[in-house]
């Protein structure tokens, strides 16, 4: 394509002496599991989320996952509880749930930010609901002062899954330091993004902390000891050393994602296309600039047809995956719609002025079929 999704080599070429001096100092260290990069990333990224703890793991799913096993081990969730969670989400978010024995309950976006929708919240919450997973859909921070009230008046766990929002703050604080804990992933395609798979649960609970880091490497507090039944999951020292040379240049990436959704918003004017709301966008980091078409598949061969990628975030929710027959049931016609609309348009760091100016073109070029 002539105009990229998005260019990982792009991206990371304009760090490249950084990004191999980093590797080179691993490699010549001679330590390459659970080292000084590591330790040093750890700490970098909770003072940068502005929390107590970071601890790496392999990958996102990992992060959120270890953060339920680890209420479990405190005896703060059990077989069986219940977690209120977006109906549309990646399915990571849900099998963090179920691979703890847990039970997803699905709500409704808020029509807006089609992030969760604290009223939707507030009406699911039963005799068994344990904890809300708050997802920052896209880059955009969930209602978090709204959740955290919820989350104190019924006495439950808070988790952001953080995935796709390194960054994005509501007032002084940023994702990662409103819940109870948070999972993030740097997937190369984040906004913060590792060279491979890499993952991060932040907390200021010490506590938690130090259960997560425990069952993280084998359950283990202590070489050869294995206090719980753990996991391996631990984020690599080659990543650590990488994600400390991007994390110095995160939130200038943020302000260029920033510039993009900008021109995109004052210049893309079509009935068809529906751009994202501007509620709180200045909680918004646009991981994803994402609109909604009832054509979004014909716009999607018409952008193609111009030479420019687009990608779909994300064609089926969880709850209609084959993976949870159990809840073919449930009918969630916002989550549906939306997943059968939303159209990812080209965003990021090193997207070019004519790039986004083609973009911008072709979309107002869209002749929606009748």
């Amino acid at each position: 394509m002539d105009v990229p999704f998005l260019s990982l080599k792009d991206v990371n070429a304009r760090h490249a002496d950084e990004l191999k001096a980093a590797a080179a100092r691993v490699i010549d260290s001679g330590w390459y599991v659970l080292g000084q990069e590591v330790a040093a990333f750890e700490r970098e990224f909770a003072d940068y989320c502005g929390v107590r703890h970071a601890i790496g793991v392999g990958n996102g799913l990992d992060a959120l996952s270890l953060i339920l096993r680890a209420y479990k081990e405190l005896d703060m969730l059990h077989d069986g509880d219940e977690v209120i969670v977006p109906g549309n989400t990646f399915i990571a978010s849900f099998l963090a749930i179920t691979e703890n024995r847990l039970v997803p309950v699905p709500v409704e976006p808020h029509p807006a930010s089609f992030n969760i929708d604290p009223a939707r919240v507030a009406a699911a919450i039963g005799p068994r609901t344990r904890a809300i997973m708050a997802v920052h859909l896209y880059g955009r921070l969930a209602d978090m002062p709204a959740l955290v009230e919820l989350a104190q008046e019924h006495h439950l766990l808070l988790i952001e899954d953080a995935a796709q929002a390194h960054g994005a703050m509501h007032g002084e604080r940023k994702a990662g330091a409103f819940g109870h804990a948070a999972g993030f992933s740097f997937f190369p395609a984040k906004n913060l993004g590792a060279l491979g798979d890499g993952g991060a649960v932040v907390t200021n609970d010490s506590v938690l902390a130090a259960r997560v880091s425990a069952l993280r490497n084998y359950g283990s507090e202590m070489k050869y000891h294995h206090a719980y039944q753990g996991i391996n999951s631990r984020l690599d020292e080659l990543q650590a050393a990488l994600l400390r040379v991007k994390l110095k240049y995160l939130d200038e990436d943020i302000a260029l994602r920033r510039a993009v959704a900008l021109r995109y918003r004052q210049s893309i004017h079509h009935k068809d296309i529906h751009l994202p709301s501007t509620e709180r966008e200045e909680q918004n980091t646009w991981h994803l600039f994402v609109v909604r078409c009832t054509q979004r598949d014909a716009l999607q061969r018409h952008l193609r047809a111009h030479g420019i990628q687009s990608q779909i975030h994300y064609p089926i929710p969880p709850h209609r995956q084959l993976a949870y027959p159990a809840l073919h049931g449930l009918h969630l016609q916002l989550t549906e719609q939306l997943h059968e609309e939303v159209l990812s348009l080209p965003i990021g760091p090193t997207l070019r002025e004519e790039d986004v100016d083609r973009v911008v073109d072709a979309c107002q070029t869209f002749e929606c079929p009748a």
